[in-house]
Formats: structure tokens, sequence, C-alpha cells
């Protein structure tokens, strides 16, 4: 071992309290679900962590039934004052079994303990913290005389943030009087079934919010069912499309954010230490599993080469493996059909003429792992210019111009977010003037903040998430 090298630093698996079973959550109270039985697994061993009881179609009923009768009898005419008590508490048991939360979401989605501790549950915590302040002041969010919740929310997160996804969704939905059926991803259900105990703790009363796991098709009923007002879903972009066609003409309320393709654009005057940092986080966070990841970098002619010298030399330190060890910087690709995507679209950045660069960490020998590649040479008809990766795959592609580097930033379906790395303040503005993304980070990137609304254009989906802005998804509002 050099003196460089990082001793193992495992976190307790033990501090899961995992259970061998997990079941849905309707009315208050867990039940065995009439679907069939999933096994959820450890995407960086194999191993199978638990069995989780699904939902059929007579659990949605009922659970949809149960969201109704809270939202009539309870929940809707509740003082906001009162709600906001239910939503703060949830906020703080977030925050005392955190530490348990974090390495749950790690063994069954496969990022590193670090990431689920640093940033998923605290950020989930201050989620719920920040919606209990907006829920006595709904008159005066600026959405009109008299907001009023919508009933039911029928909710469908991803595996890639399950926590941070449901409390993205769950927050502003109680802190605005709804009652939530709520549907967690097929490969990591179970720190919402977690959050399902800690609604049990909080004492929010039965109904409220419902929890049930399963398939695509348990998603696909929650969104049918005639009982639900409206629908929040985050995935991909094809089943976007099929949920908006489900839902047209039934007057159901719709928001959706979906796939990214994002545009990170480095000027020739950026400060180059801080960009490539910026970049790294901006594609390996949560092993690029994130849908607004930077995944196209468009790097200024004159300053390509350094940039990708440093990025190499800086992709080349990262720590890929266990991720429970607290020095693991790229974790587990969550799934054996992800990992065969990330496969095939790198592959077909070589066939297409792409130069391919590996970082030349060991891989382990199970798990579902792909180690961190940079493409250069990229150009923009390739694959892996325009499809969404959702893996640690980088392409670079070159402009010389601001007006080269927007029109190259903005040719694509997707519209959800950009980076722009400049010393010049005007042209940051006039970057973000032009670019056609929800969110534009300035000299940083993947910066989130509860009060700040997020969402996308185009393929992107429509509708934000958090900020002042977040609250009228949730709400009639005149005018």
């Amino acid at each position: 071992m050099s003196q460089w090298d990082y001793a193992p630093a495992p976190e307790s698996r033990e501090v899961a309290n995992l259970k061998p079973q997990y079941h849905p959550f309707i009315g208050g109270e867990f039940v065995d679900g009439t679907g069939e039985p999933l096994k959820t697994l450890n995407p960086a061993t194999e191993e199978v962590l638990a069995e989780v009881g699904t939902a059929g179609p007579a659990d949605v009923d009922n659970a949809v039934k149960a969201a109704r009768k809270a939202y009539d009898r309870v929940w809707g005419p509740m003082p906001g004052a009162e709600r906001a008590k239910y939503v703060f508490r949830l906020a703080r048991l977030l925050q005392e079994r955190a530490r348990e939360l974090a390495v749950l979401e790690t063994l069954d989605n496969g990022k590193p303990i670090k990431e689920s501790r640093d940033a998923d549950v605290p950020t989930a915590a201050a989620h719920f913290f920040y919606h209990a302040g907006w829920a006595d002041k709904l008159d005066h969010a600026g959405l009109g005389p008299d907001p009023r919740p919508l009933g039911v929310a029928g909710q469908v997160i991803p595996w890639n943030f399950p926590l941070l996804m449901l409390a993205w969704k769950v927050a502003p939905a109680l802190a605005t009087g709804n009652t939530v059926v709520l549907k967690p991803a097929e490969t990591t259900p179970l720190t919402a079934l977690v959050f399902a105990e800690i609604c049990q703790q909080a004492g929010l009363p039965p109904g409220v919010v419902n929890v049930l796991p399963g398939a695509g098709d348990v998603g696909a009923a929650v969104v049918d069912h005639p009982g639900v007002n409206k629908v929040a879903f985050t995935g991909s972009t094809e089943v976007g499309k099929q949920i908006q066609r489900t839902v047209a003409g039934t007057g159901k309320r719709l928001t959706l954010e979906l796939g990214g393709k994002a545009a990170n654009i480095v000027f020739d005057d950026a400060p180059l230490d801080q960009a490539v940092e910026g970049i790294v986080n901006g594609i390996f966070f949560n092993q690029g599993h994130v849908c607004c990841a930077g995944s196209r970098l468009l790097v200024q002619e004159s300053i390509a080469d350094e940039v990708l010298a440093k990025l190499r030399a800086r992709v080349a330190t990262l720590r890929l493996g266990d991720p429970l060890d607290k020095n693991t910087d790229i974790g587990a690709v969550n799934s054996a059909e992800q990992l065969a995507r990330i496969r095939e679209l790198a592959d077909s950045g070589e066939s297409e003429g792409a130069q391919r660069w590996t970082s030349p960490c060991p891989l382990p020998e199970k798990g579902y792992f792909f180690a961190p590649t940079v493409f250069s040479g990229v150009e923009q008809s390739m694959r892996i210019a325009r499809e969404e990766i959702f893996g640690p795959v980088l392409s670079v592609l070159t402009f010389r111009t601001p007006d080269e580097a927007v029109a190259k930033a903005n040719n694509t379906p997707y519209g959800l977010s950009a980076g722009v790395w400049t010393d010049k303040g005007s042209r940051i503005l006039w970057m973000a003037d032009k670019l056609r993304a929800g969110v534009v980070w300035a000299n940083t990137f993947n910066r989130f903040d509860p009060a700040a609304p997020f969402g996308g254009y185009k393929e992107s989906g429509f509708g934000r998430e958090g900020g002042r802005t977040g609250l009228e998804a949730y709400l009639h509002v005149q005018g």
C-alpha cells in the first residue's frame, strides 16, 4: 500500500435494520399485497436484500379510496398550521433516522454512502422542513386569494434518488393539503417503505400517505385510476409520454420531470481546475444516474487539450468499489438492465468513431460496475451525444464562439439543465438567456435547494418542483 492509498472505511450495514420482508402501506397499515412478490437486490454484490410484497389492482383501488377518505374527512379540512406540524415532524424523524436511511439507500440503490449520507437524506429532510413552512401561508404565496388542494395525488418516482424524489413529491403534496398514493421504483422500494414507518411514527392520519411497491403495471394503475386528481412522475421520457396520453382528457393535473442530456460549457477564461471538479461532479455523481447530469462537455477549442488532460488525470483518481466504503467515489450501477444499456451506448460511441478513454480503476468481480469513461472527438450526430446514457460516460465536443456553444447546447430534444464556466458575468447572463434549459448553473453544477424550482422544457417534461412555484402544481388557483 502506497502512502496515498486509502484504508477501507466501511459503514456498518447493520445500521440499516434490514428486514427479510416488506409490505405495501395502505390506510395507515402494512398489508399483504395481492401482487407477485419481488426480491430487491444489492447491485454491488447481486445478493437478495429482502422480499417485497407488491400491489395488485385491488390494492391500488384500496389505496386511492383510503387517500380520498383521508382527504375528505381529515387532511383537506385540517388548518394549514396543523398540517405544518405533521410535515415538520416528518422532517425531524428523517433527520433522526438519517444514518439508517442512508445505509439502506446505499444497499438498495448502489450509490456511495457518502452521497446518501451527505446529499440525499439531508436534502430530503430539508424539503419537508421547507414545505412545512408553507403549509399555513398558501394565501400569501402569490397564487391567488384562495388556493385549494386538488385531492389525491398519484406519484411515481425513479430509482436513482429514491428517498429524495419521494421528498420532492410528498412534501409539497402534504403541505398543500393533498393526500398521496406513491409508487416507488421496482428496484429501490426500501426507503419508501421505511418512510411509511416514519409516517406511522409521526402519527400521520391513516390514508394520508400510501406506498405501493411494484413494477410498471402498478404505476400505470395509479396513473389511470379515476379517483386520482393529480399525477406527478419522474422517470424516462418514453414512460412520460405514455402517461401524458393516459391522462389526456381526464381533467387530471400532470407534472413530468423526464430525461436530460445537459451541456456543461467551458470557456477559455474559466478557472480550469474548478471547472474540472465541476465536470467530474456533473457527470460522475451517483454513477451518472442523474437526469440533469452534465453528460455533454462543450469545451472552447483553444483549451480542449488542456482540459482533457486535466480531466483524465482527475478521473483516474476516482475510487470505484464498495458503496458502503466511505472513501468510494463511484458505486454500483443500479441494475443489470441499466448496465447493459450503458455498455451498449458506450460501444456505439467507439463504433461511430469517437475516441474512448476509460479510467484504469479495477472493477470488482461481483456486482454491476462500469468504470468512468470519457469520449473525445464526439460529433453531434453520434448516439452518445444525443441519447441519455444515464451512466458514468462523458461525451466531449468543442466549439469556437459563444453562438456555436449555444447552438450545440440547444441541439437536443431535451432541455432540463446546463452549466456555464467563465470568468465573465455578462457572458453567464447572456448564455443563461439563450440556453433552453430549466436550470442553468454558473461556475458550479448539481446545486439544489428546496426553495429553488426545478424542471425542464421539451422532452425533459413540464411543470416545476420545489420553491413557491412548485406549490402551484398541487393547488387549484384562480386566474
